[in-house]
């Protein structure tokens, strides 16, 4: 998906904190933000920190900018417009057209699609004022996004809670998404495999699982059904992605096996341990028991992306990734090539990853090579925009 200009609204309600982080996973995302606040929105959450973290200026005053037409130059310019959190008192004006103030001008004056996330007291949200002025804005095409049950201002809790960022971005970005991969059946596995020494300590990877997750949910946007296989995620996965959690290397092989059995496709994102402890010992490891040396056996763990390549179904689309930390881009293509070539899949995603690249952050740089070792793609940003690079292998 190319830079979009996202407007984010935000109206007077205390999940105005929460939208700092929806302004920051647009920008992360790659996108021009522009933050049209309410004057009841900035007694939540100061205009320093909505700057510093859209990197552009907020828009209040209905006021301002005359000359420019800005009341309604905001609006036109946009090619997204959220509003989160947004209020009962927001919702009523929104869907009465009112336009009494910077925000409401900018919805009416923009064709851009509207999503709003709702934040406010169950008995607001279930009063039938709220509920006839929900069902008007669906009618209009208006996307809403929750509100999800629990914790709410004070000791109250049920529905009316404003959801989580990731959730609003993802569900804000999905509507302007092709569905070209409706229909498909996608497993992504995530994460970085652990194999126990002991119950305390493991043989494990720096992978936090974002990249696998990124892709899970971009694949969901665009219409797939995805399972997504999470080894130890040190991240949240959005509540609209069903995780099935493993740890080892031998418990991944069984989840992807059995889910490739019915799968269109399997991305196989996750880092995985190529060798484990020969055994386990049942109580911790004592430093007085092993002395100024330990002296560890591994055996070879299944090569999970060689065996589903091997039984891929005919049509099957197996994706697998090449984690590398070659200083040279000529001589890891290379490596990337001679991968692909022993296990057999049909792309494979290179990239590089050190100290303080690839593993634990928040963008990535990748190269896609098909079965012939030819570049297919390429792909540099947030690892949300590259994962949308990844699967357009598949359109």
């Amino acid at each position: 998906m190319t830079a979009l200009n996202v407007v984010v609204g935000i109206s007077g309600g205390i999940a105005a904190y929460k939208a700092v982080n929806v302004v920051r996973g647009f920008v992360l995302s790659g996108h021009n933000v522009q933050v049209v606040a309410t004057e009841a929105a900035l007694r939540f959450v100061g205009r320093p920190t909505l700057e510093a973290i859209s990197r552009n200026i907020v828009h209040t005053d209905l006021y301002e900018g005359v000359a420019e037409v800005r009341h309604v130059a905001i609006g036109q310019a946009a090619d997204l417009i959220v509003v989160a959190p947004a209020t009962a008192h927001t919702i009523a004006k929104i869907a009465t057209g009112l336009a009494d103030d910077l925000l409401g001008n900018t919805i009416l004056a923009s064709t851009a699609p509207v999503v709003i996330a709702p934040a406010m007291h169950t008995e607001m949200w279930q009063n039938p004022a709220t509920v006839a002025n929900i069902a008007t804005l669906r009618s209009r095409g208006i996307t809403v996004v929750g509100p999800g049950v629990g914790q709410l201002t004070g000791t109250d809790s049920g529905p009316g809670r404003m959801v989580e960022p990731d959730d609003i971005v993802a569900a804000a970005l999905a509507v302007l998404k092709p569905q070209d991969l409706a229909g498909k059946r996608i497993v992504v596995s995530a994460g970085g495999t652990r194999e126990p020494l002991d119950p305390v300590r493991f043989i494990g990877n720096r992978s936090s699982g974002k990249q696998g997750i990124a892709l899970a949910v971009a694949a969901a946007s665009r219409g797939a059904e995805v399972t997504l296989i999470g080894a130890n995620l040190e991240v949240h996965a959005p509540a609209h992605v069903a995780v099935q959690a493993v740890s080892t290397t031998l418990e991944l092989h069984d989840a992807v096996t059995a889910a490739a059995s019915s799968a269109d496709v399997v991305i196989m994102a996750a880092a995985v341990a190529d060798y484990r402890p020969e055994s386990v010992a049942d109580a911790k490891i004592k430093k007085d028991a092993t002395g100024d040396t330990m002296q560890l056996t591994l055996v070879k763990n299944p090569d999970i992306l060689q065996e589903i390549s091997a039984s891929k179904r005919p049509g099957q689309v197996v994706i697998g990734f090449a984690a590398e930390t070659e200083a040279d881009d000529a001589t890891m293509l290379e490596i990337g090539r001679a991968k692909i070539a022993r296990k057999g899949s049909d792309f494979l995603v290179i990239n590089r990853v050190g100290w303080t690249e690839g593993f634990a952050t928040e963008s990535n740089t990748i190269v896609v090579v098909n079965a012939a070792g030819v570049i297919v793609g390429e792909a540099s940003g947030s690892k949300a925009s590259v994962a949308d690079r990844i699967l357009d292998v598949l359109s």
